[in-house]
């Protein structure tokens, strides 16, 4: 690994992690230790039917202080703001999130309204809040977003078709509680592509302009994990031993871009999935190896690490050639898992290709790209490769 003798960083985990199998078990504890005595469960009605809410209620036991089952799949503001409200009303003052990235995410705008008050979008964008927010447990039940470590949340603004995204170390939770138990039924597709999220993110902490070794350890660690373990989730939901090193992977990778921020895969996926509503893990597993090769002449070295940690490296190849042998991999493996291969194949149409390249050149996570980027029409030739 190659660093300047300019490096200069901070690294920053506050987040406290308990994992292991039931381990769900301590929420109530940890309730206690955040000084709480009602806690709000946020969740979705998926979660509710398969049962995992009600675990957590009852693990809660006297502390339980009611159930906001509002989320969806790219939670909006008036989600956020209604759960607030609910919140409000039965007096919580601990949220336990329990659900994927889209339900931790709006845990973590409601815990500012809770706080702050007003309306959430008056928070947008990066460290404009001055003090600890509302308490948050999340129990995450994907293996992919590592929301449950990091300090970003991403509101979809409805009524203008617009992903807002909220970047303050006020808002990472303080608790995340890993049990692999709690992913053991997610079906193989949502498995597939919400790993294929935490694959994103840890190649991306590694190419981005913010990267350092503290954050590379987690990333390539986690690289490892997921190229090992994923592809045995997706093909054995039982296996808990493959589901929690999952888990433990994506918090990884959670950990690492918390750091050192993603780039142009993201851009491109927050577009698509505002614009067309292409699921978040899937558009970034479809847009990852497009990236990959358009990043491939400005960061090979970087690349080539991550050839090592896939396990695709060949003896005196150089950096590109182990970075192309990155993409092919990529390929391979949600071929493999049966994932689709195209943005055409989710509904994205060839001719709103050019809106999303302009908002794409918008959006806060271009700038961390380790190829420069100053026009949509380089945006625009990668999605075109992607269609």
């Amino acid at each position: 690994m190659r660093y300047g003798r300019d490096l200069s960083f901070i690294y920053n985990n506050p987040t406290r992690i308990i994992f292991g199998e039931k381990v769900v078990r301590e929420v109530g504890m940890e309730v206690d230790s955040l000084g709480g005595s009602r806690a709000l469960v946020v969740t979705d009605q998926g979660v509710v039917a398969a049962g995992l809410a009600e675990t957590v209620q009852k693990a809660l036991g006297r502390r339980y202080a009611g159930t906001f089952a509002g989320g969806i799949q790219d939670s909006g503001l008036h989600i956020v703001n209604e759960g607030a409200a609910y919140a409000r009303e039965v007096g919580a003052d601990v949220l336990v999130s329990v659900g994927g990235g889209s339900t931790i995410d709006t845990a973590k705008g409601m815990a500012v309204l809770l706080k702050e008050g007003g309306r959430l979008q008056d928070y947008a964008g990066y460290q404009l809040l001055s003090r600890p927010q509302t308490p948050h447990i999340a129990i995450p039940t994907t293996a992919g977003t590592g929301s449950e470590v990091t300090y970003a949340a991403i509101i979809k603004d409805w009524e203008n078709s617009a992903k807002i995204l909220f970047c303050d170390s006020q808002i990472i939770p303080n608790v995340a509680i890993l049990d692999p138990l709690l992913t053991r039924g997610l079906p193989p597709q949502l498995t597939a592509t919400t790993g294929m999220d935490a694959l994103t993110h840890a190649v991306e902490a590694i190419h981005s302009t913010e990267r350092e070794p503290l954050a590379d350890a987690m990333a390539l660690h986690a690289i490892r994990l997921i190229m090992a373990y994923l592809p045995r989730c997706v093909e054995r939901g039982e296996d808990l031993q493959a589901r929690g090193q999952q888990q433990l992977a994506a918090t990884m990778a959670g950990i690492a871009f918390n750091n050192t921020q993603v780039a142009l895969v993201h851009a491109m996926a927050h577009s698509v999935g505002a614009l067309f509503h292409v699921p978040h893990g899937l558009a970034n597993s479809i847009l990852l190896p497009h990236v990959i090769a358009y990043n491939l002449e400005d960061c090979a070295d970087r690349y080539a690490l991550i050839a090592q940690a896939m396990g695709v490296a060949a003896p005196g190849e150089s950096d590109e050639e182990a970075g192309s042998a990155v993409a092919e991999a990529v390929w391979a493996l949600t071929q493999k898992m049966g994932v689709p291969q195209r943005l055409r194949e989710t509904g994205v149409p060839w001719e709103g290709l050019e809106a999303a390249a302009h908002r794409s050149l918008s959006d806060g996570s271009i700038i961390y790209n380790p190829k420069p980027i100053a026009t949509a029409e380089e945006i625009l030739s990668v999605y075109y490769n992607a269609w």
